[in-house]
């Protein structure tokens, strides 16, 4: 398991009875999380102070109680990154901080090469609002940003600002991430690293339908075609229960097979609640290096 400890904008303050009570900047808000199935709270009082709760619904969806006035949008900072939240319909904020992780690597392995005064290009796919987008921008990479919905594109606009590297070479494509793969093949653009965080199942903007057990291992081929002759890594996020960290590295590992990929790795990435030892497990992250 590795988690952040760099976080100073963000902490898990406690959880229980499948909710988390976090401190996002200056508001504290409470969301559920199923994982979490012990009773005991750690610090009930702390429960009291916070602003806003995600309340599920009986029939699907659900909606946030306001027990104080909070603003619609407001910013944290990573380090030097700096994103924009916003509470949405289905409890996200827009920013899952256990990928912090990820950040810290992204931006290793760019600043390697680009200390060099090499070029390196990544993509970005299924990209949300663009977190891992803004790490490579920093460490000085150009990067692709592709995700299906133009409203988390228009967020990671946002981001990008935020963190003032609007002067920075990124695209931004609103685009079903397979077919854009393909076009890619057919160009011949090249990269040297690949993000990708594929939801279990999803829609591409024209209805296409994602599923990742049955979809995964064909994008990771296709994938395979648009890697630079020296890539960096290509790094998978997931977070679908059926598939562990051995079965996503055995794909990888064939998929990239034929670029000689020397290592594929996973960690358990998670949360670390405040002043305890108890982790919050967030999903599995899949490294391949070349």
């Amino acid at each position: 398991m590795i988690f952040s400890e760099d976080w100073k904008d963000y902490e898990l303050l406690d959880m229980a009875n499948k909710e988390k009570l976090e401190r996002w900047g200056k508001y504290i808000l409470i969301r559920p999380d199923p994982q979490i199935i012990w009773d005991n709270k750690s610090n009930p009082k702390l429960w009291e102070m916070a602003d806003a709760r995600y309340i599920r619904s009986n029939s699907g969806g659900g909606h946030w109680e306001k027990y104080r006035k909070i603003d619609d949008s407001w910013d944290i900072s990573y380090k030097n990154l700096k994103f924009n939240l916003k509470p949405m319909g289905f409890k996200h904020t827009g920013l899952f901080p256990e990928q912090a992780v990820n950040w810290d690597y992204i931006i290793k392995k760019i600043e390697t090469r680009t200390k060099t005064k090499k070029e390196v290009k990544v993509l970005n796919l299924f990209a949300y609002t663009g977190g891992a987008t803004v790490a490579a921008l920093s460490a000085g990479a150009s990067v692709c940003h592709v995700d299906s919905s133009c409203g988390m594109v228009n967020w990671a606009k946002e981001n990008v600002i935020s963190s003032k590297l609007k002067d920075k070479p990124v695209r931004f494509l609103v685009d079903d991430v397979i077919k854009f793969v393909n076009r890619e093949i057919r160009r011949n653009n090249k990269y040297d690293m690949i993000i990708m965080d594929p939801p279990s199942y999803g829609r591409g903007k024209n209805g296409e339908v994602w599923n990742i057990e049955k979809d995964l291992n064909n994008l990771l081929l296709l994938c395979s075609k648009i890697l630079s002759n020296n890539p960096l890594s290509v790094i998978i996020n997931t977070y679908t229960g059926g598939l562990s960290g051995t079965i996503i590295s055995n794909v990888a590992s064939m998929a990239f097979k034929s670029n000689n990929v020397k290592k594929v790795y996973y960690d358990e990435i998670g949360i670390k609640q405040k002043d305890t030892n108890y982790i919050l497990p967030c999903g599995i992250t899949t490294k391949c290096e070349f």
